[in-house]
């Protein structure tokens, strides 16, 4: 009896052993997996639509970078609600390195100091992997009697307040922001007539409808250089060597006109481990320290900004001290 009762105890030890060797073995397992990253393709968010400039950055950047990661990087347009919606979508989802977003000013700063509800936060939720590309912005005008420049211009608005009117993307973008710094820096009243989109704000200019539009570089550049518009200033410190003949706001005397370029960066969620964090980073510098990457992106008026997680963070922090002083400045809310 004292026998027969000893081999379940015997068969139970061995179960046990079988058991924590099991787990060890999954154990070891996840750990290879996680070292293996990426193992499947990985989604990058654009949270505009198909066509504009975050999109075609996004589909710039997407095959090299697949390239130096070793797995495909497939874009995903999610727009909506000012690029709100596929921030949130970024945000919410498993931190763990298969979901970016290509993050803009309005999604990682601007959209939760004009909106009530945006669904995340951009500070707790979404962490900076690197920033990839950057398009200046640039004024330009119709035909407006007796206005040949930027310095006619500001003489002209303080003249007329009200009388000009300026065309943007749509209420609380760049172009929206930029405007309204410019009118801060030049004590102007000019109204703001929002569109839709870049294109139909510049077709605006072109129509007549307006006499102004603020828009990146690689929006307005055919236009400026087929001489259906007038481009009056950059708003970066330095000219663009894309269209060195136009001057900056600092050089004609604005100096409180001037902006960081419409940049574009990459973000995680947060709670993305750190090493899958730094493996992206690398991999984006890799990307842009290929001449070829780089001359293409400057073929579209494009320049690449400073690399990695350390950067782009700095640079959320400057642009929220700007622009948060515009918003509260210019009274912007939109709901």
């Amino acid at each position: 009896m004292m026998r027969k009762a000893c081999l379940p105890s015997s068969v139970l030890a061995i179960a046990v052993q079988c058991l924590v060797a099991l787990v060890v073995f999954g154990s070891t397992g996840a750990l290879a997996q996680q070292e293996s990253y990426p193992s499947r393709p990985i989604r990058l968010i654009v949270t505009f639509g198909a066509g504009g400039i975050a999109d075609v950055v996004a589909r710039y950047v997407a095959v090299p970078l697949g390239e130096a990661i070793g797995q495909p990087v497939v874009v995903e347009n999610r727009p909506g609600a000012g690029g709100s919606i596929g921030a949130q979508f970024v945000a919410k989802s498993p931190p763990d390195g298969y979901t970016l977003l290509v993050g803009t000013l309005p999604t990682q700063v601007v959209n939760p100091l004009i909106y009530s509800q945006v669904g995340y936060d951009p500070w707790k939720d979404l962490v900076p992997v690197s920033l990839i590309a950057g398009a200046p912005f640039i004024l330009v005008m119709g035909p407006i009697p007796g206005v040949t420049d930027l310095p006619s211009l500001v003489a002209y608005a303080r003249a007329n307040p009200g009388k000009l009117n300026y065309g943007s993307a749509g209420a609380g973008g760049h172009p929206h922001l930029g405007m309204e710094l410019f009118k801060m820096s030049t004590q102007t009243d000019i109204v703001h007539v929002p569109y839709k989109s870049g294109a139909e704000s510049v077709g605006a200019v072109l129509s007549g409808q307006v006499q102004l539009a603020m828009d990146a570089l690689p929006v307005l550049g055919p236009h400026i250089k087929a001489g259906r518009v007038t481009a009056l200033a950059i708003s970066t410190p330095e000219r663009s060597p894309a269209i060195p003949e136009v001057k900056t706001g600092v050089e004609q005397g604005l100096t409180g006109f001037r902006m960081n370029p419409a940049w574009f960066g990459i973000a995680a969620p947060a709670g993305t481990p750190p090493d899958r964090i730094d493996k992206l980073s690398a991999a984006i510098a890799k990307v842009f320290a290929d001449p070829a990457v780089a001359a293409r992106f400057a073929e579209l008026g494009l320049i690449t900004l400073p690399l990695g997680p350390a950067s782009y963070a700095k640079l959320l922090q400057e642009e929220a001290d700007v622009w948060g002083r515009v918003i509260r400045t210019a009274k912007i809310k939109l709901d």
